[in-house]
């Protein structure tokens, strides 16, 4: 049977940024970029499958995609909106998938965005939301590897999904160059107002990473044991291998943790301990200044007899004892760490 014609995968109707490859498949061979409406038709055809990636979708396009596929509506339902959970979900021949993405921005907090997946026996489709990760560099790769991509949408699956979990180390190792800075500057007792919020921000951006990292190991688990006519027995040990990335990137979190609030409460214990060495200082010098007042608080009672009134030397021998009992008080409280 002839290949069908290359033709835009987007419809006049239909706005082609939201839409970044439909590509059809055959025995693991590209045949080439189909339009929607050739979707059914193609997959009509022998062994053929079709990938398809769409961006920040519509709902228009994403009925257009349910009524070509014959995906369920509430899985359709999920896909119009953003901030679902991670999970994996069996309607009929089909599943739907959602994984989160993880990347760090420009001031190297945590961003991060959504993937969800349909996927059948013969097609693929995947869904990005808030997400800068392109795809093409896997499909790419992919199709450099035909005999294993003719084992369907499965081994696709398993290369988009190792493709998200492999960006999740250099997020993990983001986040651990952000502590390793916080603890110089701890230790070097460099206090500053934000490191407090700095702290945590760091121990948020690192609960998110952790919570989109741990439903992966059930949903890996899940397409290991489950799901025979979509996954292969020859592909599933694929997913056991992205299954160990993210358990790496598990313990990773879980280590992090600890140390992140170890730090914390080092941080605090200085800033306590900052905040006495200041109290002890200003009531050392709250004890010297006593000598001074008690004394001159005295000779201001105003008395009518004081016998030291009369006597010639008296105001130096005053200021003598308290300059000399400062001193002495001052000296004192210095060898014993208080100033």
């Amino acid at each position: 049977m002839p290949n069908p014609p290359i033709t835009p995968a987007y419809s006049e109707y239909e706005d082609a940024s939201m839409i970044m490859n439909c590509v059809a498949y055959k025995y693991g061979a590209r045949i080439g970029t189909i339009s929607l409406e050739e979707i059914s038709n193609v997959l009509a055809e022998e062994g053929t499958f079709v990938w398809a990636g769409l961006r920040e979708p519509d709902k228009a396009l994403l009925l257009k995609i349910q009524e070509e596929f014959g995906l369920h509506e509430l899985a359709i339902e999920d896909a119009c909106t953003a901030h679902q959970r991670p999970k994996l979900e069996e309607y009929g021949d089909s599943l739907f998938l959602v994984v989160q993405t993880a990347q760090l921005n420009e001031e190297g907090r945590l961003a991060l965005g959504e993937t969800h997946f349909f996927i059948g026996t013969r097609f693929l489709v995947s869904v990005r939301h808030s997400s800068t990760l392109s795809y093409a560099k896997v499909r790419e790769r992919c199709e450099n590897l035909p005999e294993k991509l003719a084992k369907g949408p499965g081994f696709a699956l398993y290369a988009l999904m190792d493709f998200i979990v492999d960006h999740y180390l250099p997020v993990m190792e983001g986040l651990e160059e952000r502590l390793e800075q916080l603890e110089v500057g701890i230790f070097n007792k460099a206090y500053r107002d934000e490191t407090c919020s700095q702290l945590f921000d760091l121990k948020r951006d690192l609960l998110l990473l952790r919570s989109a990292t741990l439903p992966w190991l059930d949903i890996c688990s899940e397409l290991m044991r489950f799901h025979t006519h979509i996954i292969p027995k020859d592909t599933r040990f694929y997913f056991r291998d992205i299954r160990d990335h993210a358990l790496r990137i598990q313990h990773a979190a879980d280590g992090m943790r600890e140390m992140l609030n170890d730090a914390m409460q080092v941080y605090l214990t200085m800033a306590t301990v900052r905040q006495n060495e200041v109290v002890k200082r200003l009531a050392g010098w709250g004890a010297i200044l006593a000598v001074p007042t008690m004394v001159f608080s005295l000779y201001g009672m105003n008395f009518r007899h004081m016998p030291e009134l009369g006597w010639e030397f008296a105001y130096p021998a005053t200021l003598g004892v308290v300059v000399i009992g400062c001193i002495w008080l001052y000296r004192r409280l210095k060898s014993i760490g208080w100033l």
